[in-house]
């Protein structure tokens, strides 16, 4: 059974930990985190990561859904009990992916609610915006400005995980038509990557 000892040097500032009980992706994301600069701990369990909290509070917790004890809504209710805003709550889930559980997440104070497979650069950008907020550029509030309607659509499904096909489903428009209006969008945000683009959004919210 996994015990948490800690780490004496850990900045609670810079700490994020990590919860999910398939060892893989709790390995994918931890690299991932750390390789942005973060530091991290690992939990398999509900029960794990509730029991770490008291000893050391983290900046943000990636919490699965699913979990072999308590559930990641059972404990995300328990960390706002005790620690209200002060943690953000990322959920992150491979099988719960309809919009009302999404939905579900956010109401009972979840920051942000991604799907599986995650996106590398997409994620790193959600965790920085929430963890890391920093002032927008006047230059790219101009860019943002500059989005007609329908590349402000394309964006904001962007943010919220939606595919290039799913977006031309939910638009009526071809995939091809799509991948126009993200250049353009790339273009006029000053950004090489739809993460890139994805994180201006997120951070102007």
């Amino acid at each position: 059974m996994q015990k948490w000892e800690g780490k004496l040097a850990a900045n609670p500032n810079n700490l994020i930990f990590v919860v999910d009980d398939d060892d893989g992706f709790r390995s994918f994301i931890v690299e991932l985190l750390e390789n942005a600069g973060y530091q991290t701990d690992d939990f398999a369990s509900g029960s794990l990561v509730l029991a770490a909290a008291i000893s050391m509070q983290p900046a943000a917790v990636v919490l699965d859904v699913q979990l072999p004890d308590l559930n990641g809504y059972e404990v995300c209710r328990e960390l706002r009990d005790r620690h209200g805003d002060a943690i953000t709550i990322i959920f992150v889930s491979g099988e719960r992916m309809d919009p009302l559980d999404r939905t579900a997440g956010l109401l009972l104070g979840a920051d942000d609610y991604l799907v599986k497979p995650v996106d590398p650069g997409e994620f790193i950008a959600r965790v920085r915006r929430l963890v890391d907020p920093q002032p927008i550029e006047a230059s790219v509030t101009n860019g943002l400005d500059s989005l007609t309607k329908r590349e402000h659509e394309i964006l904001d499904l962007l943010a919220e995980g939606h595919q290039q096909d799913e977006i031309a489903s939910e638009l009526v428009i071809s995939p091809k038509t799509v991948a126009t209006h993200i250049q353009h969008i790339l273009g006029k945000l000053d950004v090489r990557s739809r993460a890139q683009a994805v994180a201006v959004v997120l951070r102007r919210r």
